[in-house]
């Protein structure tokens, strides 16, 4: 049997999203958009799928370099661990699991959040039921793997909503071939996602309708006062280690309250964490358009060269979308 881990189901998932025809993104509120609302274009997200030299070494801890705004959120856990890592595995599960017994974190059935060797993982034991029934993550010793267990820190109400999900449909289907929309959905979260908040619903209209002028150029300076956007896929933070212009995220749109930048940083990120998992377990079905496209070097005060309007001027990034029929 497969063990179910994210990434090797990804690619399906990203398969799903690239053939599907895709509906309306929604909001935070999971809320029904009119049939001819711009939805996401199916060949406008990038592959999830990571090469095996970057799944399976850990040479590349190094080059992970918390400057950049990407990283912002994780900077001072996630260089203590790369640390960690660097001295070797059994000392990055370590810090890891003096984390979690700190944070007394519970994963998607109530059991306390730890880390474990992969190798720890049973023969036959899907790894998002294993996570559920015994709180334990294996976990790998390479970036993907090291960007998971911050993730599990960062948003811990999210990532145990996902797991309980994820886990209660492997008890209906089980590991394999069949997965259905819920489950490629909630993949495609876990590994590629970022929350894009915003106290002013017409930035959301934006990103939905793919109108990258006006999110990126025209409305330019309501970023960081209108909006801003926290990575949550890992799979996406491990491609952001070496970045490209065409990197892509799933975009989990949230209206977000009005004084929201009134707010400290930790508040805002513990009232996202709330806010999104009960979203996610309050829904039903999902599926791919739940999410809209959002290339993230396109994000203001992200990349040098997007300071310049032309940047957003490369179609092969920066697409105009499809509508729902």
């Amino acid at each position: 049997m497969s063990s179910g881990r994210g990434e090797s189901d990804v690619t399906r998932a990203d398969a799903v999203w690239r053939s599907a025809a895709l509906g309306p993104a929604c909001t935070t509120a999971l809320t029904t958009h009119a049939a001819n609302e711009v939805v996401p274009a199916v060949n406008a997200v990038s592959d999830v799928t990571l090469p095996d030299h970057l799944l399976n070494a850990d040479s590349t801890f190094p080059r992970i370099d918390w400057r950049m705004p990407w990283f912002a959120q994780f900077v001072a856990r996630g260089e203590r661990w790369q640390q960690a890592a660097l001295v070797g595995e059994r000392a990055l599960l370590a810090a890891m699991n003096a984390d979690a017994s700190s944070t007394q974190q519970t994963t998607g059935r109530g059991q306390p959040l730890a880390f474990i060797a992969q190798d720890d993982l049973p023969a036959g034991a899907a790894y998002e039921a294993h996570i559920a029934s015994t709180g334990g993550v294996p976990t790998r010793h390479n970036l993907h793997d090291f960007f998971n267990a911050l993730i599990w820190f960062q948003f811990p109400r999210i990532k145990a909503t996902l797991n309980a999900k994820q886990s209660a449909a492997i008890d209906v289907l089980g590991v394999g071939p069949t997965r259905g929309g819920t489950r490629d959905a909630l993949t495609l979260f876990d590994e590629n996602a970022v929350l894009f908040a915003c106290t002013d619903p017409s930035l959301g209209t934006a990103l939905r309708a793919f109108d990258w002028r006006t999110l990126f150029v025209a409305d330019r300076a309501a970023w960081g006062s209108r909006c801003e956007v926290r990575c949550f896929g890992h799979a996406l933070l491990e491609k952001l280690v070496a970045p490209y212009k065409a990197c892509t995220a799933h975009a989990w749109i949230v209206d977000v309250p009005a004084d929201w930048f009134a707010w400290t940083v930790a508040a805002r990120d513990a009232w996202l964490d709330g806010a999104v998992s009960e979203a996610l377990s309050a829904a039903g079905e999902l599926n791919g358009r739940v999410f809209a496209p959002l290339p993230v070097l396109g994000i203001p005060g992200w990349w040098p060269a997007n300071e310049t309007p032309t940047f957003y001027d490369d179609t092969a990034v920066f697409r105009s979308g499809r509508r729902a029929r």
